[in-house]
């Protein structure tokens, strides 16, 4: 990987990410088929060789970053499926008991439980305190009411960590680890999207849950989403730049060998510019994930601005990127199951989900705002 030679890293990192690379070209199918089938395949394959070690305490941001980008540029599904390992256990591995860290993470890293992560609702996406699924105590228990949609694994899951806003309190929430046995717990529709992934709507009517599940403070859960998200957000940033390479991969062995006008099309200055305007977009990506990534795994508490910056610019450029690959490739570019095509696809959601681009622009506008007002706290 070209960045590798970058500070950032230390001697581990590179060699986890050749090893990945090599393990993934080798062993990942070149298609998939039925997408559920698809992704528990790809777990079991992910968990028999280990890689779901990482997606499990302690935490690496650094290793989070380069599993999820090295699985993109090779495979899209699976990316997917070793992300939502690990942000699906991810507040179990950061807010968890050492308990529940004992119960539910070993199986999630040998492949053999699937993890989700379930806090959107119909009119609570990016804007997560205003979820209206609520959760009241009930003695030495927990009743769940409400509705989840867009949840990644919906129906495929053995284990959802579920965000609720506590019913007697106007700004209390509460996570919760619910499982599909549960009683009062289904999946009511499943979701289609551009680019196949298992996505779906969960429901809960009175879905009861010992107190021993709750994650975290049992009033502050909305702690648990945000730190969260707060580490898994510049994973996102690594995906889409995974994304990316691939597109410029793509781009780079069709400009070498298409010849138009009597030369290379790599010979022409407009495919050069397009091709320099793509591979600064992806070192600048990359650029500001590894700096988030490294911030946090030095131990900084929070790197809300980093990460929000690294998953807004690195989406944004990943599209960009994939686009003028598109252009390039031209009528290849368009043909569906064109490796170009399906990454067209793939990348549209990640300027969406985990705060969109729009939300991050806040973040980093609110956080830059805050530090010009307090320059000595900088």
């Amino acid at each position: 990987m070209e960045t590798l030679g970058w500070p950032f890293f230390e001697d581990r990192h590179r060699a986890l990410a050749a090893e990945l690379h090599a393990w993934a070209e080798r062993e990942l199918p070149a298609q998939h088929g039925d997408v559920d089938a698809a992704c528990r395949d790809v777990v079991r394959r992910l968990g028999d060789a280990g890689w779901l070690g990482h997606a499990v305490p302690p935490l690496d941001v650094r290793t989070l970053c380069l599993v999820r980008e090295t699985l993109a540029r090779v495979d899209a599904l699976a990316e997917f499926a070793f992300a939502m390992q690990a942000l699906g256990s991810g507040p179990i591995s950061l807010y968890g008991t050492a308990a529940q860290r004992e119960r539910w993470l070993p199986r999630v890293a040998r492949g053999e439980a699937i993890a989700a992560f379930a806090i959107s609702e119909a009119d609570a996406g990016s804007d997560v305190a205003a979820m209206r699924t609520v959760a009241r105590p009930d003695g030495d228990a927990w009743i769940i009411d409400g509705e989840k949609t867009w949840i990644s694994n919906a129906g495929i899951a053995d284990q959802y960590v579920v965000f609720c806003r506590v019913a007697d309190a106007e700004r209390a929430y509460v996570a919760l680890l619910v499982t599909p046995d549960d009683a009062g717990f289904s999946v009511t529709a499943r979701i289609d999207t551009i680019a196949p992934h298992p996505l779906g709507t969960v429901r809960f009517d009175g879905c009861r849950v010992d107190a021993d599940r709750v994650v975290g403070e049992p009033r502050k859960g909305l702690r648990v989403a945000l730190g969260t998200l707060d580490v898994f957000r510049t994973t996102v940033g690594a995906a889409a730049l995974g994304l990316a390479r691939r597109a410029l991969d793509e781009a780079l062995a069709f400009a070498a060998a298409r010849r138009i006008f009597g030369k290379a099309l790599a010979e022409h200055q407009l495919t050069q510019a397009r091709l320099a305007r793509m591979a600064t977009e992806i070192d600048a990506s990359a650029l500001l994930v590894y700096r988030a990534a490294w911030t946090k795994d030095g131990g900084a508490a929070r790197v809300t601005r980093e990460a929000a910056m690294a998953k807004m610019y690195a989406t944004e450029a990943a599209q960009r990127v994939i686009d003028d690959a598109v252009q390039l490739l031209g009528g290849r570019g368009v043909t569906s199951g064109h490796p170009v095509e399906r990454l067209y696809r793939e990348i549209r959601s990640l300027r969406i989900y985990e705060g969109t681009t729009e939300v991050q622009q806040l973040v980093i506008a609110q956080q830059i705002l805050e530090a010009h007002a307090n320059p000595i706290e900088r």
